[in-house]
C-alpha cells in the first residue's frame, strides 16, 4: 500500500487553528482563546483572501507568522465609509467616546464594526471602514488539525497523493519505478 504524505491545506480543506492578528504597535485585533481554537473551511469567506492564502500547504502542527501589507489584508480606509449620525441613534445609556469600536446592524440584518471618530452635541462621526484598514497587521498562525479536502480524499482512495500547494500529481505506486 502507498505511504500516504501528511495532509496539507488546499481549497476545501477544513482546518482548526489558533491565530493572533496584531497591529505594528502590538496590539492584538483579534485573536483565538487557547482552549477555542477557530475551524473553518478553506475558501468559504470566513477568512481575508490575503489571510488564507498563507495557510496553503501547512500541515498539522505547522506554525506561520507573517506580516501583509494593507493591500494584501484589509485594504486602505474609503472616505466614503465614513458617516456623521444623528447622536439620538445611539443608547443614552451607552457612554460614546472617541476610539470605541461598535457593532451596528445593517438593514439586511448583517453586522459591521464601526470606529467612533468624533461626538459633537448633535451627531457622532463613525468611521465604517475595517478598524485594520490601512495597516500592516501580523497574522500568526498554529495549525491544530486538517480535515482533507474532498479533492484530498478522492487522490487518497486512489493511491495518489496531491502537493496541495502546488496543485501537483505526484505519482502513485504503480507509475513509480
Amino acid at each position: 500500500m502507498t505511504e500516504i504524505s501528511t495532509i496539507t491545506i488546499c481549497p476545501g480543506s477544513e482546518v482548526t487553528m489558533n491565530f493572533t492578528l496584531s497591529l505594528p504597535d502590538g496590539t492584538v485585533a483579534d485573536c483565538t482563546d487557547e482552549n477555542a481554537p477557530m475551524t473553518f473551511t478553506m475558501g468559504d469567506g470566513t477568512l481575508i483572501e490575503g489571510l488564507e492564502m498563507m495557510l496553503y500547504g501547512l500541515k498539522e502542527g505547522d506554525k506561520q507568522c507573517l506580516s501583509l501589507e494593507p493591500v494584501d489584508a484589509f485594504g486602505f480606509p474609503d472616505e466614503d465609509n465614513i458617516h456623521m449620525m444623528p447622536r439620538e441613534e445611539f443608547d443614552s445609556s451607552f457612554k460614546l467616546e472617541e476610539g470605541v469600536i461598535i457593532e451596528f446592524e445593517t438593514p439586511s440584518g448583517d453586522t459591521v464594526p464601526g470606529t467612533i471618530k468624533e461626538i459633537t452635541e448633535k451627531e457622532v462621526k463613525v468611521d465604517f471602514n475595517h478598524p485594520c484598514a490601512g495597516f500592516v497587521v501580523t497574522f500568526e498562525v498554529e495549525i491544530l488539525k486538517i480535515k482533507a479536502s474532498q479533492a484530498q480524499l478522492e487522490a487518497i482512495k486512489n493511491g495518489d497523493f496531491i502537493q496541495a500547494d502546488i496543485g501537483e500529481k505526484t505519482p502513485n505506486k504503480d507509475e513509480q519505478h
